[in-house]
């Protein structure tokens, strides 16, 4: 098989294996990394190297490499604006840790917030009781939305990104 092919094959097998495995491990909060996640991410890309470009390290197999990876990924995107069913299989859902006042503490111990960080958010967005909260919701890009039962309060324009944390204990 020509070599250039095999890295594209191999290329585009590790971009669906890594893509796959984001989805299930659920890394909603990619966006807020810790020092555990870079560290998690750089062992992965020099993991999957040799996988992508196997005995061909030449400056071309590299670029070519890199070249199907953005290849997929413009595909990717656009496949997720055009085609909502995929869209769906690739992307979680938003979910609503509070409304009205109350907490979905099921939720919240499946996802791993945090009491703490659950009242990060609310003092972000000038809140300090869960009560005074119409809803909260965890969106599918790590932010927590949270929408005020008092009018005024509703301009608020705070984004808080979700940062990983483990399991707390939740109030």
């Amino acid at each position: 098989m020509n070599s250039y092919l095999d890295i594209v094959l191999r290329s585009g097998a590790v971009y669906i294996f890594m893509l796959a495995a984001i989805r299930i491990s659920g890394k909603k909060e990619l966006s807020q990394l810790n020092s555990a996640d870079v560290v998690l991410i750089l062992l992965i890309s020099n993991a999957v190297q040799n996988a992508m470009v196997g005995p061909n390290t030449s400056l071309l197999g590299g670029i070519t490499a890199a070249g199907v990876l953005f290849l997929l990924n413009y595909i990717l995107k656009k496949l997720l604006f055009k085609n909502k069913i995929f869209r769906d299989l690739i992307n979680d859902k938003p979910q609503i840790l509070i409304h009205n006042g109350n907490l979905d503490f099921v939720l919240l111990g499946k996802l791993g917030i945090t009491n703490d960080e659950l009242q990060e958010a609310l003092r972000e967005h000038g809140l300090d009781r869960f009560k005074d909260v119409k809803l909260a919701v965890l969106e599918v890009d790590g932010n927590i939305s949270i929408i005020s039962k008092d009018e005024h309060m509703k301009n608020i324009q705070v984004k808080h990104k979700r940062k990983h944390k483990s399991l707390g204990d939740l109030n």
